[in-house]
């Protein structure tokens, strides 16, 4: 009997030798983002992004500003006529710096994060750049989720509140 444990035992710890080992993976779950669609303001032919830099200040006045880095999905990027940014998380005070294809580098008014997945109109000018924010109601944001589930819970709690009530008031009554 001894031996059939052994043989057991020794084969068990053979095949978790021999089998795969797997790695883990988590994600951190959705990420806030900001899109940034561009509208040039004065007269002539249409200016084109070349590049950008989204910086992040902690300072109203933006007077630490920094670009945001890259690290994992976290970034800044752009295409010819809007930009994009995604990151772990935002600071709240932001300003834009942007190359166009006239050769001029033009930097942005300070502006404040919006929401969890912001959308900003900039309206390209001779000289900067004029960032606003666009409100816009996203159903599918975890704020959406986070109200939704407390109203079904208070909804739950009046709705079990009733029930006690009726058969508390029944069980007197009789």
């Amino acid at each position: 009997m001894i031996t059939k444990c052994r043989i057991i035992l020794i084969l068990l710890v053979v095949i978790g030798v021999f089998l795969p080992l797997r790695s883990v993976s988590a994600d951190t779950g959705p990420k806030p983002t900001m899109d940034f669609q561009f509208m040039q303001s004065f007269p002539g032919p249409a200016v084109t992004i070349v590049s950008g830099t989204l910086f992040e200040c902690d300072r109203s006045d933006c007077q630490d500003a920094q670009p945001l880095m890259v690290a994992g999905p976290q970034r800044f990027y752009c295409d010819a006529t809007s930009c994009h940014a995604l990151a772990y998380g935002f600071s709240n005070y932001h300003r834009l710096q942007i190359q166009f294809s006239d050769g001029k580098t033009r930097q942005s008014n300070i502006f404040t994060t919006q929401q969890f997945d912001s959308s900003y109109k900039v309206t390209i000018r001779p000289e900067d750049l004029l960032v606003e924010g666009q409100i816009s109601l996203d159903f599918f944001s975890p704020w959406t989720y986070i109200l939704l589930c407390i109203c079904c819970l208070v909804v739950l709690g009046l709705v079990a509140g009733v029930v006690v009530w009726i058969v508390r008031s029944r069980k007197k009554g009789k």
